[in-house]
């Protein structure tokens, strides 16, 4: 049973590319040939561990984004290359010991069997750290990649999440945790009744089991999901363990919070069993003025196209209007979060150029720009006021923003009794206080 006596922040860091802000491979204190060596994700996985945090999360797509818009900005970027996850965290599992290891997944793309698979085996190889980050993939450049011409609908997706998670369950429960005897003077293995056929047969999925691993440590490895949409948001409360969500406003966060917590009585869960991490992007500093300068000098490395590719995701491309001109009001944004954009650069009276600044380091995530105690008042606002269990720290350059957080936040929260000074149990599910999972077939 999980320790759940003490509420304590909890902390993650997304390890995706070589820092969160879209000219962080540019800065001198980052390893420009970072996201394929090794040596680099050893030293962050070290420094995150260093800081006593409950996991690293790798976020991952399967696919060389297929468009270049405006024209010249794919180049400009470092992201376009990056290590397979789950090959990634088994061998960062060899040089931690007490890190989660969160691997992300798209259900859209793979086979139930195959995941449940992976996450087992890497179960076991980190001794119960192992959390499988769900989602569906949402982007064309992928589907090429699998014999699509276009992503399937949005309901399809998830509906196809629903069942694919439910299988993985499944999966995960094929063998009792008692059911290797391995007697060899009997010479029996295993015993027979303690192995269960899952013989699923779904709309989506025809699976019949088990799996050839054995259940693993955890149970079931942690699930994690950032549901943001209602169908995303109902899947998140049915079966995630930890959701990471974008949220830039505190007033935001607590929304999302309470809407996502009031589900879980409606599928018979308690508070507790979910836990919410909002991204933050902090940029620390001796002094406010000291942090302001950091961010400068990461804002004056953003090439302009890389800056307007920023914006034609939402807004479309904008590279025919003049940067430093007005936002135009365009007949149609791409996404609702266009106009957003455009509401905010109208409020503000930002120029295109200001515009894609003002989201480069945050993009749509929570942004402190201060000093340790600054970021570590902001923490325990929002953790204090409903809006946050913990928090998925996103360095704006790596590994610099993360050595930033570990040597003068931690401390800090420490110092406040908000966050941990030593290490307790002996899975992710038990840092992160949450029960072991039974396996269905257990009496």
């Amino acid at each position: 049973m999980a320790d759940r006596s003490r509420r304590q922040i909890k902390l993650g860091v997304s390890m995706a590319g070589l820092g969160y802000h879209p000219a962080a491979w540019r800065h001198p204190e980052t390893p420009a040939a970072g996201n394929m060596d090794l040596r680099h994700f050893i030293h962050m996985a070290e420094i995150a561990e260093r800081g006593l945090f409950d996991m690293l999360f790798l976020a991952d797509g399967v696919g060389v984004r297929s468009y270049d818009e405006p024209a010249g900005a794919l180049p400009r970027k470092a992201g376009n290359v990056h290590f397979e996850p789950l090959t990634l965290l088994s061998a960062l599992a060899m040089v931690t010991r007490h890190i989660g290891l969160v691997a992300t997944a798209s259900t859209t793309w793979n086979e139930p069997y195959h995941v449940a698979r992976k996450f087992a085996s890497l179960d076991h190889i980190s001794a119960g750290r192992a959390g499988w980050n769900v989602v569906t993939s949402h982007t064309d450049m992928e589907a090429f990649n699998f014999g699509a011409e276009h992503m399937p609908s949005k309901e399809g997706r998830y509906d196809r999440a629903a069942e694919f998670v439910q299988v993985v369950l499944g999966l995960w429960d094929s063998w009792d945790d008692d059911a290797f005897l391995r007697d060899q003077v009997s010479g029996l293995n295993y015993d027979a009744a303690k192995l269960h056929v899952l013989n699923h047969r779904g709309r989506h999925f025809g699976v019949r089991g088990p799996l050839n691993v054995a259940r693993p440590p955890q149970g079931h490895p942690v699930i994690v999901q950032a549901g943001a949409s209602e169908p995303g948001r109902q899947l998140a409360a049915a079966t995630a363990d930890v959701i990471y969500v974008a949220a830039p406003t505190m007033e935001e966060a607590q929304v999302y919070y309470a809407d996502v917590k009031g589900r879980l009585t409606k599928v018979g869960r308690d508070e507790a069993s979910l836990k919410i991490m909002p991204g933050l992007v902090a940029i620390i500093g001796a002094t406010r003025q000291e942090a302001r300068d950091k961010h400068e000098a990461l804002q004056a490395l953003v090439d302009p196209v890389v800056g307007l590719s920023q914006l034609a995701f939402s807004m479309g491309d904008l590279s025919a209007y003049a940067v430093d001109g007005p936002v135009p009001l365009l007949t149609e944004w791409r996404q609702s979060r266009g106009q957003t954009m455009y509401d905010m650069a109208k409020r503000k009276g930002l120029t295109i150029r200001q515009l894609y600044l003002a989201i480069a380091a945050g993009n749509g995530h929570r942004q402190v720009i201060g000093t340790a105690a600054d970021v570590a008042d902001e923490m325990q606002a929002w953790f204090e006021g409903g809006a946050a269990d913990g928090f998925n720290i996103l360095p704006a350059h790596a590994p610099t923003g993360l050595s930033d957080v570990v040597d003068f936040v931690v401390p800090e929260l420490q110092r406040r009794g908000l966050f941990r000074t030593a290490y307790e149990g002996g899975t992710l599910r038990d840092r992160l206080g949450l029960d072991r999972p039974a396996s269905r077939y257990a009496a």
